[in-house]
């Protein structure tokens, strides 16, 4: 084990192109070096749109190989993400730390992939990432202490609040937040009341920054879908029927809602 020094100078390397990776890119610019890998020209020139200058955007994987902390951030499925995990497990130098914004797979079963699972943590930032403080961390049983202390350390610079959660599905977040989520669309299911009314009544007898199926609709029904699956909660026929018309909420411009 390396003995564990404190790090400014971290590289950070973000492997993904989506909301959660550029709004990661987002935060992390204006305090970390970053760069920003994506799969195509096309994913790159939308994340060039949406990230400040300071982020430089690759389409090289070789491009992260330099880095000294990298997080992963692409598509919530076991099959990819072991594999990008694993490519940058071979590619990174051996003190280099490996990261999954994961918020559903086993941390363990990830960390493996990574062929480093002393230098592996999950890294779960909520969207959107510049308004969420959040980020739940969880790490293999064979985590290195100074592993555990440069991952608190990253998230302190990002000026995030960083809670240590086992390594179970759905974490604590989620776990509790989807069956809320799904039971909100069985009572509208049953009838008698409308989604704004679900939403209201949540928003201001609650105090829910958003209601559930508009939250729904922001997460997107279909990457909902994948994660109560992941964690056993059951999904409603209906939003399994949304997802299949192409209803994924605010991306697709239809959900629960309409939006323009």
């Amino acid at each position: 084990m390396l003995d564990y020094r404190p790090r400014m100078d971290e590289l950070l390397g973000i492997a993904g192109s989506g909301a959660i990776a550029t709004g990661l890119a987002k935060v992390a610019g204006e305090r970390v070096d970053t760069v920003l890998w994506a799969r195509s020209e096309a994913s790159a020139e939308r994340a060039r749109a949406a990230v400040p200058g300071s982020v430089r955007i690759a389409t090289d994987l070789d491009e992260l190989s330099g880095r000294t902390f990298v997080v992963e951030a692409i598509v919530e499925e076991h099959a990819p993400k072991a594999e990008l995990l694993g490519t940058l497990g071979a590619m990174l130098s051996p003190e280099a730390l490996v990261t999954s914004t994961t918020s559903s797979l086993s941390v363990s079963e990830l960390a493996e992939a990574s062929g480093r699972p002393d230098r592996f943590a999950a890294l779960h930032v909520f969207n959107p990432v510049e308004r969420m403080k959040l980020v739940e961390v969880a790490f293999h049983a064979d985590g290195a202490d100074d592993t555990r202390a440069r991952v608190l350390e990253f998230c302190e610079r990002l000026e995030k609040t960083a809670v240590d959660v086992p390594d179970t599905p759905g974490f604590v977040v989620n776990r509790l937040l989807f069956p809320y989520l799904f039971d909100a669309v069985r009572l509208l299911d049953r009838g008698g009341v409308e989604p704004r009314a679900i939403d209201s009544c949540m928003k201001l007898g609650a105090g829910h920054p958003m209601g559930p199926l508009a939250l729904l609709d922001f997460v997107g029904l279909d990457v909902s879908t994948a994660i109560a699956d992941s964690i056993g909660v059951d999904v409603p026929e209906r939003v399994r029927e949304m997802v299949a018309a192409g209803r994924l909420g605010r991306k697709s411009g239809a959900g629960f809602y309409d939006y323009d």
